[in-house]
């Protein structure tokens, strides 16, 4: 990649780019939620279709000359039905939350109750969560999981059949095994409530078979195009013939909440890149790539047990593992893996005996190790570098006195900067990143 017109205008900012890039490929990205665009979504996200106003839809635009936006927007739309077999596609969503909060205003009143995955439990913010304005303007109530670390269905229906909500939610960002769309569709039916999946941490292992496919079984699904889907920043709403049956006017509704509900101009420079994403998601590569991903989370999680760590649920069907390092401890392994060359977050975990803010797990996922071309023997290589970094910060742990916890952080960051072994750790991660370049 080049970005010779940017070094000229602006160093600064070329320099963060080399930054950037650097620290990119010299390091192991484990966060679940982030890929590795190719270089031709890339470029279309950088396209002159920045450049164009378009407010409205294909054929039916409030400005001029939009004949080949038209064109663009219509081909994202006919890749995403052909690679999800949907009936109905809006690519317009600026991101996922703005996406999940226009199936709210397509369906729902303000004070209409919802229902969707408790965030602690490994839910999304816009599913109903007290800080988010889909729990300030609905009346949300939120399910969790069972003693096992699984989706508790039983609950699910418990709370379906008591409160009737509207609109349910099938979807997580930190659950590592396989969602029962089929077991979501006939909780739905019994009420009678609009079901939408939220697929944007799995979107592209359900394109691909790597997943349960919910097409089936709910009549809405949405989507971010970054995550397993290995495209630029954006969203989509999915309507499926499930939904269209159920309401004739699905599609309309959500076309007019996008627009001019809640957005205005599309980014069609997004649009173009989206297009150019589904594009290589219909490639047999992507599909082999997909179901690698699965396979690397696999051997990485089994590993990850073989060396006495606890994980979610037992282990992992999907992209992405949660694993608990301890009381207090995700904030210290996610900070100490970090200078490693490791990336991955700290997070809450199932029954969390801490708090949000200091929980006692980590989240971590395969995608982009899967993208830059590594396999299950490198997964093992990862988890053994996870068990020495752990080993090594072991000794720490929060306090509940905020004094003490005070002082205990400062011993732990000075530790952690000075440490030889985090040092060498880092080499050794450097190293096997140069045999697997991001971008070639």
């Amino acid at each position: 990649m080049n970005f010779d017109h940017l070094q000229k205008t602006d160093p600064t900012l070329f320099w963060y780019i080399q930054e950037e890039r650097e620290r990119q490929e010299t390091s192991l990205e484990l966060i679940p939620s982030e890929c590795i665009a190719s270089l031709s979504t890339i470029e279309a996200l950088g396209s002159p279709f920045t450049n164009k106003y378009s407010e409205g839809y294909v054929g039916k635009r409030y400005y001029w000359w939009n004949e080949v936006v038209d064109k663009v927007e219509q081909i994202a739309i006919d890749r995403a039905k052909e690679l999800f077999w949907v009936e109905h596609v809006n690519v317009q969503p600026y991101s996922g939350s703005p996406a999940n909060f226009a199936v709210y205003n397509a369906i729902c009143e303000p004070g209409d109750t919802t229902m969707g995955l408790s965030l602690v439990e490994g839910g999304h913010l816009t599913h109903g969560h007290a800080v988010s304005a889909t729990g300030k303007f609905f009346n949300a109530i939120q399910y969790g999981l069972n003693a096992e670390g699984y989706l508790d269905m039983e609950q699910v229906e418990k709370l379906a059949l008591e409160r009737k909500p509207k609109l349910i939610w099938c979807g997580t960002t930190a659950y590592s095994r396989a969602v029962d769309f089929e077991k979501f569709g006939e909780i739905a039916d019994k009420i009678g409530a609009y079901l939408v999946a939220d697929i944007s941490h799995i979107s592209g292992l359900v394109a691909t078979g790597a997943h349960q496919d919910p097409v089936p079984y709910v009549h809405l699904m949405t989507t971010t195009t970054h995550k397993t889907l290995r495209g630029p920043r954006g969203g989509m709403i999915m309507v499926t013939k499930k939904g269209l049956d159920f309401d004739l006017e699905l599609a309309k509704k959500i076309d007019k909440s996008v627009f001019p509900g809640l957005q205005w101009g599309p980014h069609n420079h997004q649009t173009l890149a989206i297009a150019a994403a589904l594009w290589e998601a219909l490639k047999p590569e992507f599909q082999q790539m997909s179901h690698q991903i699965v396979k690397n989370a696999k051997a990485l999680a089994k590993r990850l047990i073989e060396h006495g760590f606890d994980l979610a649920a037992g282990g992992t069907d999907n992209h992405l593992i949660l694993m608990g390092v301890g009381k207090w401890r995700g904030q210290f392994m996610q900070d100490a893996l970090d200078v490693a060359g490791i990336t991955m977050n700290k997070n809450t975990i199932p029954n969390e005996p801490c708090s949000p803010f200091h929980p006692s797990g980590v989240r971590m996922g395969t995608p982009i190790m899967t993208m830059r071309g590594m396999g299950e023997a490198q997964m093992l290589q990862v988890a053994d570098w996870m068990k020495r970094v752990f080993d090594n910060v072991s000794g720490f742990e929060y306090s509940e006195d905020k004094q003490e916890r005070k002082r205990i952080l400062q011993e732990f960051t000075k530790h952690i900067q000075e440490d030889i072994e985090l040092q060498t750790i880092r080499k050794e991660v450097a190293e096997l990143c140069k045999g697997f370049p991001i971008y070639q």
